[in-house]
């Protein structure tokens, strides 16, 4: 709930643009980034101003072409995304930063239940794969989201949006063992019922259905939690339609955005 004293602590006006990291931040993700190369021409731009390029495009939702004059240009600021993106940087990033915001609020590193969920967006004219969504009537992409019970994203998988829930959970309950072995339960809605998500992982698979007379929308138990996770990243205009040409560029935005929500609530309590 916003109230005088959390819009105060949430406040950025004092800084060049509101998605500019703090020194606070930095300190916090500046360890997570890979060094750069030893040996070629200098950087003409430090990786926290390149980090800012990237953030700042990601919640403007402008093009990187568009970027202001006194961050990195559009061919730098790229650059280094597409390198990041192809070495899993964000998604390395948001694993670390999960870690420690967990052990943060007194919980174990690895989460033992989680909540899987989707959102379908629209695509715009840039391409890449896509689909139809018969029933939310979109064309574009479904965004999967593996979430921890406080909302704290494991594993995010865009796909496109004709891939029905129980087709596309598999994979990602699937993806999660590696990183997030002590999975045993994992909450879904009734369009994950079946025998290809319950046969996919030792994983226990509970549906969370809704009450037989419920007339309208009714927040759910458990559920509730991914449903404001996309809230919440959903706060990047980057994210209200998915642009990207690739899915590689989509994940990275996605896990990029996930990390977001984690450093600057890392950093407040530092």
């Amino acid at each position: 709930m916003w109230t005088p004293a959390t819009r105060r602590q949430h406040n950025r006006t004092g800084l060049r643009y509101e998605t500019d990291l703090t020194d606070a931040e930095w300190r916090l993700v500046e360890p997570l980034l890979p060094e750069p190369p030893g040996s070629g021409r200098p950087l003409s731009w430090s990786l926290r101003e390149i980090l800012n390029a990237i953030f700042y495009v990601l919640r403007g939702g402008i093009p990187w072409r568009l970027l202001p004059s006194d961050l990195p240009p559009k061919s730098t600021a790229f650059r280094w995304f597409a390198a990041w993106r192809d070495q899993g940087v964000f998604e390395a990033m948001n694993h670390t930063l999960l870690m420690i915001d967990r052990e943060r609020v007194g919980r174990a590193a690895s989460p033992s239940a989680a909540v899987i969920d989707t959102q379908s967006v629209k695509t715009n004219e840039s391409g890449g794969p896509r689909g139809y969504d018969a029933g939310k009537k979109i064309m574009g992409r479904k965004r999967h989201a593996l979430v921890d019970t406080d909302g704290r994203a494991l594993e995010l998988f865009p796909h496109p949006a004709s891939v029905q829930d129980r087709d596309g959970g598999p994979p990602v309950i699937n993806a999660s063992r590696g990183s997030f072995p002590f999975i045993e339960k994992v909450f879904a809605d009734a369009g994950y019922q079946g025998p290809r998500m319950a046969s996919a992982t030792r994983i226990a698979v509970e549906i969370v259905r809704r009450k037989p007379d419920q007339v309208g929308f009714v927040v759910q138990p458990k559920r509730w939690v991914v449903e404001r996770f996309f809230a919440w990243i959903n706060r990047n205009r980057r994210l209200w339609k998915d642009t990207e040409a690739t899915i590689a560029s989509a994940t990275a935005f996605l896990y990029a955005a996930a990390s977001l929500i984690l450093i600057r609530r890392i950093a407040r309590f530092e």
